[in-house]
């Protein structure tokens, strides 16, 4: 399934839904990631200024991808 993500704070709610789904704790999340801890605080509660390359070790521990549409592609 792919989902459009329009602001920081959706990807904070993918990351929250999934890992709840998963029935892992923000602690572990950020161990299996290698983040802190404050790290997966922030992104979950959609902090605008979050690094990517640790936002995508995270969506990578929880298994999830993120695919980048170009212009003139159209949707899939």
């Amino acid at each position: 399934m792919s989902k459009r993500i329009l602001s920081p704070a959706e990807i904070g709610d993918i990351v929250r839904a999934t890992r709840k789904a998963q029935d892992l704790r923000q602690d572990e999340l950020a161990g299996a990631s290698g983040v802190g801890l404050r790290f997966i605080v922030d992104l979950e509660a959609g902090k605008p200024t979050a690094q990517i390359g640790k936002v995508l070790q995270v969506l990578q521990a929880l298994g999830c991808a993120i695919d980048i549409q170009l212009p003139g592609e159209g949707a899939r």
